[in-house]
């Protein structure tokens, strides 16, 4: 089974999260922890059962932003929230097997799109 949710608009990239880890640990965490908090509210209620692989879909509004420091902050805050909000019990190796990225430019509607696969 999938089933699939779209956060609109874009996370900041992991240099941002370093930049704010740099400036003060607890400015990195309160960024980190404001940005998961803004996920947490988008995702909607689902059930799923791990194990399970998460495929992303990055839709950028532009060619400005390197790829892996896109998906790296965005990985880590939405598998976070996804434990927060109980959709997964943990994000261990033991229920996340595995991630897809696939990247695309839309200037009009950037989003993520997450599609949550049963293993």
């Amino acid at each position: 089974m999938k089933v699939k949710f779209i956060l609109k608009g874009r996370l900041p990239t992991l240099n941002d999260f370093i930049e704010a880890e740099r400036q003060n640990r607890y400015k990195g965490a309160a960024f980190k922890g404001r940005h998961q908090a803004e996920v947490e509210w988008l995702i909607p209620k689902m059930k799923v059962k791990p194990p399970v692989i998460l495929h992303y879909t990055w839709y950028e509004a532009n060619s400005k932003r390197d790829l892996d420091n896109v998906a790296g902050f965005g990985h880590k805050v939405i598998q976070d929230a996804l434990v927060k909000r109980r959709i997964l019990p943990d994000d261990s190796p033991k229920e996340i097997v595995g991630f897809t990225d696939t990247f695309k430019l839309d200037r009009k509607n950037p989003r993520i799109e997450v599609e949550i696969e049963e293993v």
